[in-house]
């Protein structure tokens, strides 16, 4: 009888034990972090979210408990991460970039786990929102659309007698084949031609940047996950020849991209976090609001960048900058 009791109560004591660790701390929330690729842009809307959240009332280490996961821009990986998050029973997923946001979808999409994205380009061909706006499921968030127009004005101000543009992407990332339709289809109004690359994994970069640079007077780089993780790389091959390379926001200039008519992902981060906050304090659903764009691009440059270069940028431009950088970061 004894070790019968004795077994009823190990049994007991270890439910307790394991019962409790799978139950959420009370008043606290979890969410998950799903970010696709390593590189300061999406660290950026990493940060930017948690400080949006932070504003809205939900602080790391208070009410607030964060699991974060990078895919290195493996799509089976990111795949895994949305999985082991649901598994999780996670109150939220915040997914960083497209590659990472259609997992997360595809992951949540039978459960009540509502999933917040940033840094998608096109939520529409990712098919997370339909033309309006409105969600697909229970997922919005926010979308990183390049400025186009705003670049390639930008580009033959500085560039007065440049006539070839080329542009390298990743042939299966959604955001990226959007963004250079866009191109193709405004560049002849500022009198450019698109010489595209695609690419299918890192290890094609330095070929593909290779056949590109003897074919263009610039680069114009997008927020193509694959590439910009090799961008100091391309930044290196571009300099041997004396091409200049634009960015498509503010940290691709800060390690020297000569310009951008760009976006700040912290600032983009920050409004996901607060977007999130609502659907966390229950004031709207993630499946009833529309996806949001970052407010405004700015102009940034990098006159390190430019006297290596030998280029001379605009004052007009440069007097109107939100940042000017005279040195390269390592």
């Amino acid at each position: 009888m004894k070790k019968i009791i004795a077994v009823i109560l190990v049994m007991v004591f270890a439910a307790a034990i394991f019962g409790g660790c799978n139950k959420k701390d009370e008043g606290v929330v979890t969410i998950g972090i799903g970010q696709f690729a390593e590189h300061a842009s999406l660290d950026n809307c990493r940060e930017g979210f948690l400080a949006g959240l932070e504003e809205a009332g939900y602080k790391e280490g208070e009410n607030l408990k964060v699991l974060v996961e990078n895919a290195s821009a493996d799509t089976g990986t990111a795949a895994q991460i949305a999985d082991n998050f649901i598994s999780r029973k996670v109150d939220l997923i915040c997914a960083i970039a497209t590659p990472m946001a259609q997992s997360a979808y595809g992951a949540a999409k039978n459960t009540k786990i509502p999933v917040i994205f940033t840094a998608v380009t096109d939520p529409v061909i990712a098919e997370l929102a339909k033309e309006d706006k409105t969600p697909t499921g229970n997922t919005t968030g926010t979308s990183d659309k390049l400025p186009v127009k705003e670049q390639l004005n930008m580009i033959r101000a500085i560039l007065p007698e440049a006539k070839k543009i080329g542009i390298m992407y990743s042939t299966s990332e959604a955001n990226s084949i959007s963004a250079i339709e866009e191109y193709k289809s405004l560049a002849g109004n500022y009198g450019f031609e698109i010489v595209e690359s695609g690419i299918a994994t890192t290890a094609d970069i330095p070929l593909a940047a290779d056949n590109l640079l003897g074919k263009v007077d610039c680069i114009s780089n997008l927020t193509d996950n694959t590439v910009v993780s090799s961008l100091p790389l391309i930044l290196e091959k571009a300099a041997q020849r004396n091409i200049p390379v634009f960015g498509s926001e503010v940290e691709q200039v800060k390690i020297g991209c000569l310009a951008a008519e760009g976006l700040d992902y912290f600032d983009l981060g920050k409004q996901t976090g607060r977007m999130a906050a609502q659907v966390l304090k229950g004031e709207r659903k993630a499946s009833e609001m529309k996806y949001e764009i970052i407010e405004e691009a700015s102009f940034y440059c990098n006159k390190a960048a430019a006297d290596n270069l030998g280029i001379t940028i605009p004052e007009d431009l440069v007097s109107e900058a939100k940042e000017v950088f005279n040195t390269i970061a390592e």
